[in-house]
């Protein structure tokens, strides 16, 4: 079965915009476009429904009903419960808020934690500060020249069964290379360590599969999967329970509200129920009458969108490879990686991504928070990588016109 791509795109407003036309996305690893569905549904909560929620009168039973919505199909979903999905203002601030509980519970009880220099600075940084409190932070290290984490790197760092926490990305906004999530949490599981997985940069590409992937924690960003801008936070009851609330201390006897220390965005946690119904318009559009439960279907959308890109990908790949005058950032076979390609030039990359705007191009050029696995890959990061990043919604000739405007500007 192949994707039905017209379809896709008749399901974003954006590609009906008269400021966007004749322009091809390739930063879509900065944030996706916002689907139809939800933006239907943020437009009915500020129009009809934009009350304080849960109390007794209709419109604030409707605001409430659509919020726990939201929730319970978006676990349902990843095959989890719905109390197991928390809402908070971004990724960056969710990780934060882990971040303080780890460092009461080790505190507490001891225990290091372990990070990698391929992450984002928003799944490093605030992991790494808790050194400053006199946590133990150990480091599991990229391989300077592809960027790629090698397992047998992780096991001394656990060897002692001291770690508490593995917090690792299931792909770098960078190097992109596909991390082995389920056989990490394995090995974390074993000795002892909850994970805490950073998917910012897949989800865009495939809702997880959480019992699957057997990650305790794992985090991605609604506005880059095709929903509002809003950090979604995947957490099993076992590692809720254990780390301390940092909630109002009314609230701390409810899973989802554990680690949410202010009330959420009522009207983009709502929306959020948008991304359900576009996954759903798209299994229903693939295979009509199919009877599959939620987990099921997103796991059949995820391959089909997974089988595009990775299609789109590989020509991308092999003429950038090809290239004398331009570093390729991770993995060169399309299957191991996400449509989200860095490259290291022979100049700084942002005046070349403001070329490739004259050419009809939308892509970013700079460090993109990712400055740790670039310097330890030895990319200049004065001069930054040029990112080149797609989704299942694009199409195969606008990789064509992508690859035409490189060559046409480099």
């Amino acid at each position: 079965m192949v994707l039905d791509v017209d379809f896709v795109r008749s399901q974003f407003p954006a590609f009906k915009s008269a400021g966007l036309a004749g322009q091809a996305f390739f930063e879509n690893a900065g944030g996706s476009y916002t689907c139809g569905a939800v933006i239907d549904r943020l437009t009915r909560f500020y129009t009809d429904r934009k009350v304080q929620p849960y109390a007794p009168y209709e419109a604030s039973a409707l605001a409430g009903a659509e919020m726990d919505e939201a929730r319970a199909r978006l676990a349902a979903m990843m095959g989890v419960e719905a109390d197991e999905v928390f809402f908070g203002p971004s990724t960056s601030a969710n990780t934060y808020v882990l971040a303080q509980a780890l460092r009461r519970l080790i505190t507490d009880t001891g225990g290091a934690v372990v990070v990698t220099n391929q992450d984002h600075e928003a799944n490093s940084g605030v992991w790494r500060r808790l050194a400053e409190d006199g946590v133990e932070v150990r480091e599991w290290k990229v391989d300077p020249q592809t960027g790629h984490l090698d397992l047998g790197a992780l096991q001394p760092l656990l060897a002692d069964g001291a770690v508490r926490m593995v917090c690792f990305p299931h792909c770098s906004n960078v190097v992109a290379e596909l991390n082995p999530v389920a056989e990490i949490c394995a090995m974390a599981r074993a000795a002892g360590a909850f994970t805490c997985v950073d998917g910012v940069s897949y989800a865009p590409h495939g809702f997880p599969d959480m019992t699957a992937l057997g990650a305790d924690i794992y985090l991605f960003s609604a506005y880059k999967t095709y929903g509002p801008h809003q950090g979604i936070m995947v957490m099993r009851r076992a590692v809720g329970a254990a780390l301390p609330a940092q909630c109002h201390y009314f609230n701390a006897d409810t899973l989802y509200k554990r680690f949410t220390p202010a009330g959420p965005d009522h009207a983009q946690v709502a929306a959020c129920a948008g991304m359900a119904d576009y996954i759903d318009a798209l299994y229903a559009h693939h295979i009509p009458g199919g009877t599959a439960g939620p987990l099921a279907r997103n796991n059949a959308v995820h391959d089909l969108m997974r089988a595009h890109e990775v299609r789109l990908l590989q020509p991308l790949l092999d003429h950038l490879a090809a290239r004398n005058d331009l570093r390729l950032i991770g993995p060169r076979d399309a299957g191991r990686r996400a449509p989200t390609v860095a490259v290291a030039l022979d100049r700084a990359a942002e005046p070349v991504a403001a070329e490739l705007a004259k050419h009809g191009i939308m892509a970013g050029g700079g460090d993109f928070y990712a400055v740790r696995p670039l310097q330890a890959m030895g990319v200049d990061v004065a001069q930054g990588v040029l990112r080149l990043s797609f989704v299942h919604y694009t199409t195969e000739a606008e990789v064509t016109r992508l690859v035409a405007a490189l060559d046409a500007v480099l």
